[in-house]
């Protein structure tokens, strides 16, 4: 919610000077399991209305159908679902258009919040529909992933691809609230828990040490159990909560004076400079996570080349991430991917480097804006041959997106004059990847400019499937 406070005067020209400051508030609560009977706070909001659209993924639908509509039952709420295809390729101006769709056949009130159950791309593309419906409608964000709980969430951010260009459309647009229910992690594959580990890897190397320690301390089980909800081991699950609540709330210190991103040195964009064109530079794209820990590492060599830490600190870090299994290099991160990812994020940041990395010792940050692209280069020569000696070649376990990521099968994806197969099932292990070559060099100018993995703007997406009341 919010509300502006303004004034109006008239200058002794003659213009008019209007002032004005929005005063903005939404919530966030812990509340686990969610969808449990005993929890009557989400369905308190719908009280009143009785009744409930729910835009929810088709990954996320199969799994918690029976469970939400028995909660809402519960409590005499009627549901109406919206289920709409996920993954990169899908986050569209038809998807958004669907929803609205949606949203005008259910006859929604413009102060009656859209419950948005899901990964990043249903929240993004839902908020971005509820931020233009009647110019602001109000919505209600249930994250259902490790980067959606711990990162996504604490942003109000919302948008959609257009044409090839990621985030290209997009709004700031608050939800009423977010409720955080790790339990969700208990049916989330291993392989996108690790994706949103790395997210907290980023917050705890510059944000907070007390997270850091326990990562080391505990990273290696946390992945492995999904923060101890596949095995129901309580020892697991405290300091995972410990770690995720720290995180979130380290997030929202940090960024909450910053919501519309005027502030350019930004402590979370650790491991967010050269990893926006890496990630889309393989034949299929990395996933982020992996991305961004490529990122990092790289920048934990820059740092320690700087004086900045020390070895030992350097080989911690490269043991916690290694033991996760994300990535620390990849052969597409070469001299010239540096050289044009470094210039390509200058012009998101105002013309300066602006690269954050650790500052003396872990949970602080620093940033530099005077690193050479000889020095650069020079850097990731080292961070190459002490990756090669250490570790391999660095490369993690499921570093590639697979369906759910892309919302296609992405070997049939990337194949030249064939429309992707939006088949879950179909998804392409890191593996299987390997095994047929995924190596190959995309044009690093064109995912610069890009900015997206490409999403495919020739013809019609199925958006989903009907729900009760809507029609496709």
């Amino acid at each position: 919610m919010s509300d502006l406070t303004a004034k109006v005067t008239k200058e002794s020209s003659g213009s008019i000077v209007v002032d004005g400051y929005e005063a903005l508030k939404y919530n966030f609560h812990y509340t686990s399991p969610v969808f449990d009977v005993n929890h009557s706070k989400l369905a308190d909001i719908y009280e009143r209305w009785q009744r409930v659209l729910i835009v929810i993924d088709s990954i996320v639908h199969p799994i918690y159908k029976d469970q939400v509509e028995k909660y809402f039952k519960h409590y005499n709420v009627a549901v109406t679902w919206k289920v709409i295809n996920g993954g990169e390729i899908n986050k569209t101006m038809d998807t958004m258009l669907d929803i609205v769709d949606a949203m005008d056949s259910f006859g929604i009130v413009r102060t009656e919040p859209t419950l948005v159950i899901g990964g990043g791309l249903v929240t993004d593309v839902a908020g971005y529909a509820c931020a233009s419906y009647r110019r602001t409608s109000n919505f209600i964000r249930v994250p259902t992933t490790l980067i959606g709980l711990i990162d996504a969430s604490v942003s109000i951010k919302v948008g959609l691809n257009h044409k090839k260009l990621k985030n290209r459309l997009g709004a700031y647009h608050a939800p009423l609230h977010t409720f955080l229910d790790f339990s969700f992690l208990e049916t989330l594959p291993v392989g996108q828990v690790r994706n949103g580990f790395a997210e907290l890897v980023k917050i705890a190397s510059v944000g907070d040490k007390a997270v850091w320690d326990l990562l080391v301390k505990h990273g290696k089980e946390l992945v492995e159990t999904g923060f101890g909800y596949k095995d129901g081991r309580d020892a697991t699950r405290a300091p995972g909560k410990e770690i995720c609540h720290r995180g979130i709330e380290t997030m929202l210190e940090l960024e909450t004076p910053n919501l519309h991103e005027l502030g350019l040195d930004r402590v979370i964009a650790f491991g967010h400079t050269w990893s926006p064109t890496l990630e889309l530079t393989p034949r299929i794209p990395l996933r982020h996570g992996h991305a961004i820990t490529i990122d990092m590492a790289y920048s934990i060599t820059l740092a320690l080349s700087r004086g900045l830490i020390n070895e030992a600190q350097r080989d911690q870090w490269f043991e916690l991430v290694s033991s996760v299994g994300l990535s620390m290099d990849h052969d597409l991160f070469d001299e010239e991917l540096i050289a044009v990812a470094t210039e390509a994020i200058k012009k998101t940041r105002d013309g300066k480097q602006r690269f954050a990395i650790p500052d003396g010792e872990f949970g602080k940050c620093v940033f530099l804006n005077d690193v050479p692209i000889e020095e650069l280069q020079s850097v990731l020569r080292t961070h190459k041959q002490f990756v090669k000696e250490r570790y391999g070649q660095g490369v993690g376990k499921e570093a590639y997106v697979d369906a759910g990521d892309l919302g296609a099968n992405p070997e049939e994806y990337v194949k030249n004059g064939q429309k992707p197969t939006a088949s879950h099932e179909d998804c392409c292990t890191a593996s299987s990847l390997k095994r047929n070559g995924v190596n190959g060099n995309e044009t690093k100018s064109a995912a610069v400019s890009a900015g997206a993995v490409p999403v495919d703007g020739t013809g019609h997406l199925t958006n989903g499937v009907t729900g009760t009341s809507i029609k496709a």
